[in-house]
């Protein structure tokens, strides 16, 4: 059967390839088109347009990139219409895919949402127009399935991807010690930095980061970067840090040997805590931006791992009180054998176990090309 893709973001792309692993393990014959990035494309799919070209965050900024964005939908419809495919699947971000299943219920073609919107934090109305254009919704967070059930509309929640991303991986002192000298660093602790996958992310929230070397001389400060930035990108932000280390696409090795972590909001926070890394959560963004956001989300957090526990687990620094004496203040208190530092792991193990025992891809597969059987 011929399957059609599309992930806007570098956790989609994660997401996508291990479902496209899945998906060739049931339907050997399988032909894969897709909207994503490098691990997709790794997996067997055939690329039509990588995902750095799709991310925009902020109202603000959605607006200011318009055309180009409405330039992207009107593009995606038109190979879909040419690729006619058995099946289109949908992986979060909703703004472009909501108008995408719209289109493509129309040419009677079936439609999968993998990864559902995060429409309980805000435009909770869109869980109509998901009803309405999908055949098929696969929710990740346990609460996922009781908030559309309000609504009426049956979904499957198939566990968080996450815990497959990070399964089986090598844990040993051997391979920690290996990793180290790969990346060259010394036996001073080390401190991830996670700055996003967005340039305009990483242009506000880098700066504010790379200041706490200067705080913790005893830890060594390493970035991780997305897979889609070439290093150069970072030079100017590190000019005055010579001894920095950047790590590319080896974010998961990284937080492996990490004591703690400096997150940008987003799926960062989930895999750190994953990782059993202690984290801070920033955030800063375009003032309007914020502004409207505000106004208009119902959550209480913005950090993954204190919406799925419904508790401040993780502090989060955001706009105003992502600065360097706060950001300092928190990090501070999670390195070394702190009560802040133990109570964080522990949650983190009840964080583990509310997310269950992985096999999201697997099971996502099965559903979905067991309904493309009954529908043949």
């Amino acid at each position: 059967m011929k399957y059609y893709i599309i992930a806007g973001e570098a956790s989609g792309d994660l997401h996508g390839s291990n479902l496209i692993k899945s998906i060739k393990e049931k339907d050997p014959q399988a032909e894969i088109r897709c909207w994503g990035g490098d691990l997709m494309e790794a997996a067997g799919a055939e690329v039509v347009k990588h995902f750095r070209e799709l991310a925009f965050m902020g109202f603000a900024e959605v607006i200011m990139n318009l055309k180009t964005i409405l330039g992207n939908i009107k593009e995606c419809k038109k190979d879909i219409e040419n690729y006619q495919p058995d099946a289109v699947v949908l992986i979060d971000y909703p703004g472009f895919n909501l108008r995408i299943a719209e289109f493509v219920k129309k040419l009677e073609i079936k439609v999968y949402y993998y990864i559902s919107p995060q429409i309980w934090a805000w435009k909770k109305s869109r869980v109509h127009k998901i009803a309405k254009f999908t055949d098929m919704v696969f929710t990740i967070l346990p609460f996922e399935k009781e908030f559309y059930a309000k609504y009426g509309y049956e979904v499957h929640y198939v566990g968080h991807p996450l815990l497959d991303a990070i399964d089986n991986r090598d844990t040993s002192a051997e391979k920690k010690a290996g990793l180290r000298k790969e990346f060259a660093l010394t036996e001073k602790p080390i401190i991830a930095i996670l700055p996003g996958s967005r340039k305009q992310e990483i242009g506000v929230m880098l700066p504010i980061m790379l200041k706490q070397i200067q705080n913790f001389p005893e830890h060594q400060f390493v970035i991780a970067a997305a897979p889609s930035f070439d290093l150069s990108y970072f030079e100017p932000f590190t000019a005055e840090y010579p001894s920095l280390k950047i790590v590319s696409n080896r974010t998961y090795d990284l937080l492996q040997i990490s004591a703690a972590a400096l997150v940008t909001s987003g799926t960062a926070t989930l895999e750190t805590a994953l990782f059993r890394v202690p984290e801070v959560v920033c955030y800063k963004g375009n003032v309007i931006s914020y502004q409207i956001a505000k106004r208009i989300v119902d959550i209480k957090y913005i950090s993954l791992v204190n919406l799925i526990l419904d508790e401040e687990v993780v502090t989060e620094l955001i706009q105003g009180n992502l600065n360097e004496k706060l950001l300092k203040t928190e990090l501070g208190k999670l390195l070394g054998n702190t009560p802040e530092r133990q109570k964080m792991m522990d949650k983190f193990e009840t964080l583990i176990n509310t997310l269950g025992s992985g096999g999201a891809s697997a099971k996502t597969a099965e559903l979905l090309i067991e309904d493309l059987k009954n529908y043949a």
